[in-house]
């Protein structure tokens, strides 16, 4: 439970023993009033059965004095006490906002079950914790064929999804072949492409304000936006979909969490209500750790930006100082492996930074001859795919031993 649904949780407490104390004093006095009441009628019922005692002795009685000055008291007895009105307390509810006390309380999430397969690498055991290589190794190089080449997703450590400034969409091969494609309906190339965890392809389309999932090479619209144009995306290991995007006149930009086509969770502000991502419609690539943190490459505003999974600020990385990467930190491609490590592209420099989960510099992927890294995506053996602009090849590259 969140820190805020924390504090109401306890506020509704305060507010439900209060109702409780009010119920039981409103006992008290209606108790009080209806014990008033019958005292009341008791004693009316005592001086009746008093006269009625008298009035038998001066039946049997053979003195006239009593009867002559013997005085009625029917008119009396007949003033009842006035008739106490109780009327017991309502309970008039208000309407529940459940979308509201979801926000406040939070969400259990679904149970998710993974398998980790252990493999080998080069006689080199696999473990939970793997040390970064010395110098990061080119596994192999994929031609895609395109000539601005932007987004690639795994589909295992052998296939790849990629797309880039085309129609087209392609899932490819580490050799190079092509074993689908997808045309797109749009005239405009995707935004964006991610595997759901069924293994199904999803892209967005800045053009039509759409995300669109592939099932069986059948396109089907998964979500429409309005006002708010898709950017890019990454799936969650629960099955969510994260969504960057920008308002439609270039001022906001939010994430957005989607369970199919349904909205759970907008991401835009911090704790002083100010813009956590830069209000444009620059490239926003977005990924999620294995701690639940969301993780956004902010190109516009040169910074990595890391919240936690109720969208509460973390940190910023701006950069590494260094001699030789003297271009201004641009972060475009950004992704994490199972360690919950950050890698994001720094395509100015020629380069890939490694951050720790707390945002803590590592070091650089900066030889295999990389050029202009833009998207990235890392398979389950922590092999990083790293895609190049301008040539439009797609780089596979171990940097863990």
């Amino acid at each position: 439970m969140s820190k805020q649904g924390e504090q109401w949780h306890r506020e509704i407490d305060i507010i439900v023993n209060k109702m409780k104390t009010e119920i039981s004093e409103i006992k008290v006095k209606h108790k009080e009033l209806l014990q008033k009441h019958l005292n009341e009628i008791k004693q009316i019922q005592s001086l009746i059965k008093e006269t009625l005692h008298a009035l038998r002795k001066i039946e049997e009685s053979t003195e006239v004095s009593p009867v002559i000055e013997y005085s009625s008291k029917i008119r009396e007895f007949s003033k009842l006490p006035p008739k106490v009105q109780v009327s017991l307390p309502t309970f008039i509810p208000k309407p529940i906002d459940r979308e509201m006390l979801y926000s406040l309380f939070g969400q259990i999430t679904p149970l998710s079950t993974d398998t980790e397969e252990h493999i080998l690498l080069q006689n080199q055991p696999y473990t939970s914790d793997r040390e970064l290589l010395d110098e990061p190794e080119l596994v192999a190089t994929i031609q895609t064929g395109y000539r601005n080449l932007r987004s690639v997703t795994c589909v295992n450590e052998d296939m790849i999804w990629t797309s880039g400034m085309s129609t087209d969409i392609k899932c490819l091969n580490i050799k190079d072949s092509t074993l689908q494609t997808i045309h797109k309906k749009s005239g405009a190339w995707p935004s964006d492409i991610a595997v759901d965890n069924n293994g199904n392809l999803l892209y967005s389309d800045s053009e039509t304000s759409a995300v669109y999932k592939v099932k069986r090479s059948q396109i089907e619209e998964l979500i429409r936006l309005q006002g708010w144009k898709p950017n890019k995306m990454c799936i969650t290991s629960t099955g969510d979909l994260l969504v960057t995007m920008y308002s439609d006149d270039y001022t906001q930009s939010k994430v957005v969490r989607y369970l199919g086509s349904t909205e759970k969770q907008t991401i835009q502000f911090d704790n002083e209500s100010k813009p956590l991502y830069s209000g444009n419609g620059s490239i926003k690539y977005i990924s999620k750790n294995r701690k639940n943190d969301i993780c956004v490459a902010d190109y516009g505003a040169g910074a990595v930006v890391v919240v936690n999974q109720d969208g509460k600020l973390r940190w910023r990385y701006t950069g590494h100082p260094s001699v030789t990467k003297n271009k201004p930190f641009r972060p475009w491609g950004i992704t994490t492996d199972s360690q919950s490590r950050i890698l994001t592209s720094d395509k100015d420099n020629q380069c890939i930074h490694i951050l720790n989960r707390n945002g803590q510099f590592f070091r650089y992927i900066d030889n295999c001859d990389l050029e202009n890294p833009y998207g990235l995506c890392v398979d389950k053996y922590d092999n990083v795919f790293v895609c190049e602009l301008n040539k439009g090849n797609v780089k596979k590259i171990q940097y863990l031993k």
